[in-house]
């Protein structure tokens, strides 16, 4: 797999020839997700660990961080409750396809309370002006105050790069301006700047509005049966053609475009005789094409989208049902 093939998937690097020189000798080099351990993992969570797949396939070493200490921070419950939500979702990523034997699972707790960690955090936030970090802040709920470990959690993101010793951040777009403030600010407490990839961010299903989010808005989630998945993708925002302006987005689209045909080579729009018989599509693009056109109807694009995504997920569904048996 080339470097190439890796950035088509992704909607930014930072840079392209540092990613390049990593492709080019991926033996021993590391790349991370940072996972909050909030809930079940949904597709949007998904999308980052399509990257990971791809990667660790390309000869990568992929580490997961499970970020109890963040979710602490963030006011997601004890440690015990975090740590037994993590434990889920590292099932979950395995039953999703990442190689067990060659994934390192990492909480945030195992190297976070050291004293050269916390050190290094104190020297960090030294050198970074209040107003970078909560510009790095993630998004606050409606009606929630930011605190001061609201302001720490993106020097703590920089810092996890160093000590988890990877070459590669990854993360969805809503993560650059953390990793840009790991690229600026680390160097001038002593680290490398970090290489960075960024994947999509899928919309809200009801309304291609913000951002996928299990606390807030639609998802579909590894506990969703087919029944709900069916459920909540009918339901979805979808018009009929592609806005030409770019404001308008579709989500039904951006899972096709991001989660199904990364995973599947061809995918199949099932559909009587009497409407036309069923479609093959080995593109995205040309499944998209299709519906702008009318020639796939956004009824059945959403059936379709629902039984691949369905694929997707049973996996996990069945080791979460195993676990709680």
């Amino acid at each position: 797999m080339t470097a190439d093939s890796l950035v088509a998937a992704a909607e930014e690097v930072v840079t392209d020839e540092e990613f390049d020189a990593l492709c080019a000798d991926p033996e021993g080099k590391r790349v991370y997700v940072g996972y909050e351990p909030s809930g079940v993992l949904h597709v949007g969570h998904l999308i980052t660990a399509n990257a990971l797949l791809d990667l660790q396939a390309a000869g990568f070493e992929v580490v997961v961080l499970l970020a109890d200490v963040h979710a602490y921070l963030n006011g997601k419950g004890t440690f015990d409750e975090i740590r037994e939500t993590a434990e889920r979702m590292r099932e979950q990523f395995l039953a999703y396809g990442l190689d067990d034997e060659a994934t390192e699972f990492v909480f945030g707790s195992e190297f976070q309370f050291d004293d050269d960690y916390v050190l290094d955090c104190f020297q960090l936030a030294t050198t970074t002006s209040l107003n970078r970090s909560q510009r790095a802040m993630a998004e606050l709920q409606s009606g929630q105050t930011a605190s001061v470990g609201h302001v720490f959690y993106p020097l703590m993101q920089a810092l996890d790069i160093v000590y988890l010793d990877v070459d590669l951040a990854v993360g969805g777009l809503d993560q650059r301006k953390v990793h840009m403030l790991a690229r600026d600010e680390l160097p001038e407490v002593g680290y490398d700047a970090p290489t960075c990839l960024h994947t999509p961010i899928v919309g809200d299903l009801a309304t291609g509005e913000g951002k996928m989010s299990s606390s807030e808005g639609t998802t579909i989630s590894m506990e969703d049966d087919r029944a709900t998945i069916e459920q909540k993708v009918g339901d979805a925002f979808c018009p009929p053609e592609r806005d030409p302006e770019g404001d308008l987005v579709n989500p039904v689209l951006e899972l096709f475009e991001y989660q199904v045909f990364p995973r599947f080579e061809t995918v199949v729009v099932e559909r009587p005789d009497q409407y036309g018989g069923d479609l093959e599509y080995d593109e995205y693009e040309d499944l998209a094409t299709d519906l702008d056109s009318g020639e796939l109807h956004p009824q059945d694009a959403k059936d379709a989208l629902a039984e691949y995504l369905d694929r997707l997920i049973a996996p996990g569904r069945e080791r979460l049902a195993e676990l709680r048996a």
